[in-house]
């Protein structure tokens, strides 16, 4: 009998050069930003490079990953700095 292995899945928060935000999830947050900025991620941030990390929240299952990413999506760019605070910050603001 094979373990299936678990991974462990991100959700993340980019500002993009235009200071909008994009909010993704991932398991391989390293490579998924390398990808942004070379222009193959999402459409959005293809035009808005280079996109720097911003916050990041770690070690979730997929539909934990998914119903942040939601979440943060739905609030308004005030309120998704608020949301910045709730994972894990990169910079002071």
């Amino acid at each position: 009998m094979v373990k299936k292995i678990k991974r462990f899945w991100t959700v993340y928060i980019l500002e993009c050069s235009d200071k909008s935000f994009y909010t993704g999830i991932t398991n391989d947050l390293c490579k998924r930003i390398n990808t942004h900025n070379a222009g193959k991620g999402a459409k959005y941030t293809k035009v808005r490079r280079p996109v720097t990390l911003e916050a990041f929240r770690e070690g979730l299952t997929r539909q934990e990953a998914m119903r942040w990413e939601r979440y943060i999506k739905k609030q308004k760019k005030v309120n998704k700095l608020a949301c910045l605070c709730g994972l894990e910050c990169l910079k002071e603001k």
